[in-house]
C-alpha cells in the first residue's frame, strides 16, 4: 500500500504519481492514488481529474474514465479531448460524438483528431466535413496530425476526390499520408492510382514507405490480379535493406502472388519466410487448392500440423475445396468431423457449401441434398447453388428442377446462383427459363458484379 507524508503532497504529487503508473503499467498503484485523491479531498482539482481521466482512458477503463468525467464540475479542453479520445479508441464511437456535441468549450486539434477517428469509424462522412470546415477556420493547414486525420476520414468513406484534393493542399506530409492515399484507393480497386502514389512517393523522397504502404499496395495488386505490379513491388522490397519480406509483408506477398495465380512464386516466398503463422500456411493452402493441388494440400496440411500450427476456420476452407477439386470425399468428411470434433471450430455456412460441392462433383447428389437437410444453419445461396451447379455437371435434370422450385422465387439464392440458375437454363436451350430468371434477378435490383483485368500501357521503373 502507498504511504503518503500528510506534509508533502498537492496537484503535482498526485498527477506525477499517475503519470508514473502510466508508464510503468502499474494499474493497481493508480486504483491505489485514487483512493488516497477521495481521502485527502483532492477529488475537485481539475489537474488530479484530467490526470486520472488520462489514466483510465490509457488503460481502456472507460467505465471509471466515464464517472471521473462526471464528476468534474466545469470540465476544461484537456478534459473534453480525453474522454472523447477514450470512447473514440475503446469502439464508443457514437458516445465520443455525443461527447463532441455537446462540448461547451472550444475543442483544440487534438479533440478534432479524436472526433475525426469516430466519424472515420463509423462512416460519418457529413459529420467529418462540418469538422474539417471548422479546423480550416480555427486551426488553419499546417497540422500534419489533423491533416493526417481528416484524409483518412475521406479514404475510409470512399470520396477518393476529396482525399486527392486534400492531399495535394497538405504543406506537410509524412508516412501516414502516403500510406492512407494509398489504401484508400487500393481498398476501392483502384491499383493504377494506387501505384501512381506509390511510385511519386518513391521518386519524391518526401517520406519512405512502411510496412503498411507495402501491405496496402499488395492488397491492391490482389484484388486486379496485376502481377507485373506486384512483381515490381517484391523486387522493391529486396532492394530495401531494412525491409525483410517475413510477417505480415510476406504473407502479403504470398496472397498477391496466390491471387495472380503465379503459386511458383507463392510457394517461393513461403519457404523464404522465417517464421509462418496461421495466416502463410492458410494462404499457401488455400492458393494450392483453387489450383487444383489436393493430395499436396493434404501433405502441407500435415507438415503444419508438424510445425505445431492450429488451423482455424480458414484452413479448412482451403482442405475442403482441395479434397472437392480432387474428388477425395472420404478424406474431406474426416477432416470436416475433425473440424468440429477435434479442433473446436464450429462450421459455418462456406465449411457446408464445400462439403455439398465435393459430394456433387463425385456425383453423390443425393448424399448431398440429405446432408444439406441435417445442416444447423440455414442453406443460403451459396450451398444451393452447389447443388445446383453439380445437378447441371451430371446431367440430373429432375433434381435440378425439383430443388429449383423448391427454393421459390429467387429470394433464397444469391446472384451468382440466380446466374448459374439463368446460364444453365440457356446452355440447354431452354431460354423462357433463362430470361424469367433473369427477368427475376433485374426485379430484384441485384446483378452480377462486373469482372476486372489490369492492363499496362508503360513499364514499371
Amino acid at each position: 500500500m502507498l504511504h503518503f507524508p500528510t506534509n508533502c503532497y498537492n496537484h503535482y504529487t498526485f498527477t506525477y504519481a499517475l503519470k508514473a503508473c502510466n508508464s510503468l503499467h502499474a494499474h493497481p498503484k493508480g486504483l491505489e492514488i485514487h483512493a488516497h485523491v477521495l481521502k485527502c479531498g483532492y477529488h475537485h482539482d481539475i489537474f488530479i481529474q484530467n490526470s486520472l481521466l488520462h489514466f483510465y482512458t490509457t488503460k481502456n477503463d472507460i467505465i471509471s474514465a466515464s464517472r471521473v468525467f462526471d464528476s468534474i464540475r466545469s470540465p476544461n479542453v484537456v478534459s473534453w479531448s480525453l474522454i472523447i479520445s477514450g470512447l473514440s479508441r475503446r469502439g464508443f464511437e457514437e458516445e465520443a460524438i455525443v461527447k463532441f456535441s455537446s462540448m461547451d468549450v472550444d475543442p483544440n486539434s487534438f479533440t478534432l483528431v479524436s472526433v475525426m477517428t469516430a466519424c472515420s469509424s463509423l462512416r460519418a462522412l457529413t459529420l467529418g466535413k462540418a469538422v474539417h470546415g471548422y479546423s480550416l477556420r480555427n486551426f488553419g493547414e499546417n497540422n500534419v496530425i489533423l491533416d493526417n486525420a481528416i484524409l483518412d476520414l475521406y479514404a475510409s468513406c470512399g470520396s477518393l476526390k476529396y482525399a486527392g484534393n486534400l492531399f495535394v493542399k497538405m504543406p506537410k506530409r509524412d508516412v501516414f499520408s502516403w500510406t492512407t492515399l494509398i489504401g484508400g484507393y487500393a481498398q476501392k480497386g483502384f491499383c493504377e492510382e494506387a501505384a501512381r502514389v506509390f511510385q511519386e512517393m518513391i521518386e519524391g523522397g518526401e517520406a519512405e514507405p512502411n510496412e503498411v504502404t507495402i501491405i496496402n499496395l499488395l492488397s491492391a495488386c490482389s484484388s486486379v490480379g496485376a502481377l507485373n505490379l506486384g512483381e515490381w513491388i517484391h523486387s522493391y522490397i529486396r532492394r530495401r535493406h531494412d525491409f525483410v519480406a517475413n510477417g505480415n509483408v510476406g504473407n502479403a506477398l504470398i496472397n498477391m502472388y496466390v491471387k495472380c495465380g503465379n503459386l511458383g512464386m507463392a510457394l517461393e516466398v513461403f519457404n523464404a519466410l522465417a517464421s509462418k503463422d496461421i495466416i502463410s500456411w492458410s494462404t499457401i493452402i488455400c492458393g494450392m487448392a483453387m489450383s487444383g493441388y489436393g493430395n499436396q494440400v493434404l501433405q502441407l496440411f500435415s507438415l503444419m500440423l508438424v510445425h505445431g500450427i492450429t488451423p482455424d476456420g480458414v484452413t479448412f476452407v482451403g482442405l475442403l475445396s482441395a479434397c472437392s477439386q480432387a474428388g477425395l470425399v472420404a478424406h474431406g468428411l474426416m477432416l470436416f468431423n475433425a473440424m468440429k470434433d477435434v479442433y473446436g471450430i464450429e462450421p459455418r455456412v462456406q465449411h457446408y457449401a464445400c462439403v455439398v460441392d465435393m459430394y456433387g462433383r463425385a456425383g453423390n447428389l443425393e448424399a448431398a441434398e440429405a446432408f444439406i437437410r441435417e445442416m444447423p444453419l440455414e442453406a443460403d445461396g451459396a450451398v444451393w447453388g452447389a447443388l445446383l451447379n453439380a445437378c447441371r455437371i451430371h446431367g440430373d435434370d429432375k433434381m435440378f428442377e425439383r430443388i429449383r422450385h423448391c427454393l421459390g422465387d429467387g429470394g433464397d439464392l444469391s446472384i451468382g446462383t440466380l446466374a448459374l440458375l439463368s446460364n444453365s437454363y440457356a446452355s440447354s436451350n431452354r431460354w423462357s427459363e433463362a430470361n424469367k430468371v433473369r427477368d427475376e434477378m433485374r426485379w430484384m435490383g441485384v446483378k452480377k458484379m462486373a469482372g476486372r483485368s489490369w492492363i499496362e500501357t508503360r513499364p514499371l521503373p
